[in-house]
């Protein structure tokens, strides 16, 4: 009897002491990224792979540091990430509401369809030049590039999240007496909300996308610059502090939007 005591205490201590799920998944998380950098860092240093092809995982955190301490990294990050959240709040406020209402206007949205699909299947870098001959070179041009990006998302998504409300719930509605703008507004708006916000975790990396495109073309300052110039000069350790950052950005864009769901899904 008191060895099955003394095992059922064994037991309930490992209950008692067992890791939250949410806790033990971010552990995992850690431990991956720490293996993947080890072995990169053996590999660097065993000669199995060339440092000056893929940078050096002791060499990026001391570049990191570097950058950091002359406030570089932070101005820049903080630049780009201005860049990207005024470009996405914009496109994509706007580009919601277009959609949404074009469902008041099934003709208009007709006649836009393949205007919006063909704008949507463009490279968006080739509006790039157009967008900093009409913006210049200055914060404006990287913003508009953002917003313009996501907008065509965003419209393209609301639309298509509009179409996809129950359509016998539409007609219930309609044989109610309720006219076309109250269907909208209580029943297509609140049902397009979750193609919404899908069309918010889309647009986090496509304002980025144009923030660094801009930043690219034309800029000597931001997270894009800081890639392209460091590209130039082969420092791949620099580069990938760039990209590292650039994750680090939409990643704090991701858990805001983590925020939004909950208000408005809730």
């Amino acid at each position: 009897m008191a060895v099955l005591d003394a095992g059922q205490a064994a037991v309930t201590g490992r209950m008692r002491f067992k890791l939250p799920p949410a806790l033990r998944i971010a552990l995992l998380q850690i431990a991956l990224l720490a293996l993947l950098l080890a072995a990169w860092e053996l590999a660097i240093r065993f000669g199995f792979i060339a440092v000056y092809l893929y940078g050096q995982p002791s060499g990026i955190i001391a570049k990191a540091g570097k950058l950091i301490g002359s406030g570089e990294l932070v101005r820049d990050a903080a630049l780009t990430a201005w860049e990207a959240i005024a470009g996405f709040l914009i496109g994509t406020v706007l580009g919601s509401a277009a959609g949404l209402s074009l469902w008041l206007f099934p003709t208009g949205a007709a006649v836009l369809r393949p205007y919006l699909v063909a704008l949507n299947g463009l490279p968006k870098i080739a509006l790039a030049p157009l967008i900093i001959v009409w913006f210049g070179i200055g914060l404006s041009s990287k913003i508009a590039i953002a917003a313009i990006i996501t907008f065509i998302v965003a419209v393209i998504t609301a639309l298509q999240g509009a179409k996809e409300v129950d359509a016998d719930l539409v007609k219930l509605l309609r044989s109610l007496g309720a006219s076309r703008w109250k269907t909208w507004r209580t029943v297509i708006v609140p049902g397009a909300m979750p193609w919404i916000v899908a069309a918010f975790r889309l647009n986090v990396g496509f304002a980025l996308i144009g923030a660094v495109v801009g930043e690219y073309i034309a800029s000597k300052e931001g997270l894009g610059y800081m890639i392209y110039y460091a590209g130039v000069l082969y420092d791949l350790n620099a580069v990938w502090v760039g990209i590292a950052t650039l994750m680090a950005v939409a990643l704090l864009m991701y858990g805001a939007i983590d925020l939004i769901e909950r208000r408005l899904l809730s």
